[in-house]
């Protein structure tokens, strides 16, 4: 009786053991879901300002509508991208779609940005400023939560990968999570130092 009550102990801490990093990889897991989701909200309020911008630029920008159309179309993929990236947060081929998708975008907008320069009726516009004001708070806050993810994904994925976790992570399917990051054409241009003239 009393070695049926040892083994009933161990199996009991062994359950109690492997329900225990079972509900670390699903906490992780959520966690770097939920990071993503802070991505999704930045994100919206980045393409709800576009047209705004667009607008606003379109009446002063008459001979631009090139410029104006590739931001528009930029943005409708972008948007497209961040519903691949929100059906399945963390696949490497959805977040690659998205850092493409994404770049794409800022790229249009820094070509927007840079064209408006030449307009200084444009530049001096209330509605211009603040549009452009809260494009680069919203900015700001894009990288904060792709730094967020990424340290979700990270942690989730160490989580996943060290022993024991990894037997647990095998058996119940737990998939690698990737990265959000800059494509690898725009990393040079993002990483280089601001040149600053007088």
């Amino acid at each position: 009786m009393f070695a049926f009550l040892i083994l009933l102990a161990i199996v009991v801490v062994i359950a109690f053991w492997g329900m225990g990093i079972y509900n670390g990889l699903i906490t992780a897991r959520n966690a770097f879901k939920n990071a993503f989701a802070q991505i999704d909200v930045q994100l919206q309020r980045r393409f709800d300002l576009i047209p705004n911008l667009v607008e606003v630029a379109r009446k002063y920008m008459a001979h631009e509508s090139e410029t104006l159309e590739a931001v528009i179309a930029a943005r409708s993929a972008a948007q497209a991208g961040l519903a691949a990236a929100k059906a399945n947060p963390g696949d490497a081929e959805a977040m690659a779609q998205l850092a493409a998708t994404q770049g794409q975008l800022s790229a249009g907008l820094g070509r927007l940005m840079m064209v408006a320069e030449a307009y200084p009726d444009l530049k001096a516009n209330q509605n211009m400023m603040q549009l452009t004001e809260e494009l680069t708070s919203t900015e700001n806050k894009v990288a904060f939560a792709r730094q967020a993810f990424n340290d979700a994904v990270m942690s989730y994925n160490n989580k996943r990968e060290v022993f024991p976790s990894s037997i647990f992570a095998g058996m119940f399917n737990f998939i690698a999570a990737t990265l959000l990051e800059i494509p690898a054409e725009k990393q040079a241009e993002v990483r280089a130092a601001p040149k600053v003239e007088f």
